[in-house]
């Protein structure tokens, strides 16, 4: 008897449940949402503002987890993906969702310039990326004839109609920032799952051994922070053509950075639902209850509930949820 050997065989396919759920939660978020809260502007905003905060979350937590690299200077990224979508739409006359692209393509351009940095660890690169991200800043300000220094650009183009639906809606707005998060996912999880993503992980354990059987560490660390500012720097280009004004204290803004640094690691960055959650879950609290009770301090809470994740649960919510029901299920067994 011949036995052939499968390749596919040993690749676990997904449960049709788990299929079925990831069906049930894109029809949730891409039917049910908009139809129940499409009339309510309040509430569509939030919901875009904080995908556009999961995004950037995503982002750097690809960049920290696969990566190995943390960074304080994702405003870096927000702000010049933001700034050439609004500039080629407003001067150059591009269509709006092409200009994002290029957005997103020009923040990784720019991040190809703090190369010199990737020789840095720890919070001394961290450090230089924050550095960086405050000379973006400077330059936007003082090139007034480009940018139009701090006075800003006004009048940035919405977001098109197409085939009659008008993206430059709040639902509209809310379909595209949750099409651009779900693509930012499927790549994270496919990266991580390949031998990239291996030889990433081998990275982080010892960079010397990875150099011996012939892994460029540096080139491997500059196509995350590469593909990172692309990420950051689309969901930045977004935000320019959704609130249609645009200047260099908002766009370059420390909260661009910190504010997804305290989702992802609350979340949990080292997975990928983590980065997600926390943000959805952070921006809503923060916003909801945070702000109604201390309208002026509710950030300082931001900080203290960082401060209490990283006691309780440094893997993050998504980590504590899976002990607890691991615990569960060594209970009932």
């Amino acid at each position: 008897m011949t036995t052939h050997f499968n390749p596919q065989a040993g690749r676990s396919a997904w449960p049709a449940s788990r299929v079925a759920a990831l069906a049930v939660t894109l029809a949730v978020l891409y039917v049910a949402v908009p139809l129940a809260l499409g009339q309510n502007l309040y509430l569509m905003s939030l919901a875009v503002a904080s995908l556009t905060i999961a995004g950037i979350a995503l982002a750097w937590a690809l960049l920290g987890n696969l990566g190995g690299m943390v960074s304080f200077g994702h405003s870096a990224f927000f702000g010049v993906g933001s700034y050439i979508s609004a500039l080629l739409t407003l001067k150059a006359g591009w269509p709006v969702f092409p200009a994002i692209a290029a957005g997103g393509v020009g923040a990784a351009m720019a991040s190809f310039a703090m190369a010199p940095a990737l020789r840095l660890k720890g919070p001394y690169f961290a450090l230089a990326i924050l550095a960086y991200a405050q000379i973006f800043r400077i330059v936007a300000t003082e090139w007034s004839g480009l940018t139009g220094g701090a006075s800003g650009l006004s009048s940035i183009p919405s977001l098109p109609k197409v085939a009659g639906f008008d993206f430059g809606s709040k639902s509209g707005g809310y379909l595209v920032i949750l099409t651009i998060v779900i693509v930012f996912a499927v790549v994270y999880a496919k990266l991580r799952g390949s031998h990239v993503g291996l030889a990433l992980r081998a990275m982080h354990e010892s960079e010397d051994a990875t150099r011996v059987v012939g892994v460029n560490s540096v080139i491997l660390k500059l196509a995350m922070l590469m593909l990172s500012a692309l990420m950051t720097g689309l969901v930045g280009a977004f935000n320019a053509h959704y609130i249609n004004f645009l200047e260099p204290d908002y766009a370059f803004n420390a909260s661009w950075a910190v504010v997804p640094i305290i989702a992802a690691i609350c979340g949990g960055y080292r997975t990928l639902l983590g980065p997600l959650v926390g943000a959805v879950s952070v921006y809503l609290i923060d916003q909801l209850v945070l702000k109604s009770l201390l309208p002026t301090g509710h950030q300082i809470v931001l900080g203290m509930l960082l401060v209490a994740m990283i006691i309780v649960s440094p893997a993050g919510l998504t980590a504590l949820r899976l002990k607890r029901t691991r615990r569960g299920v060594y209970a009932a067994g």
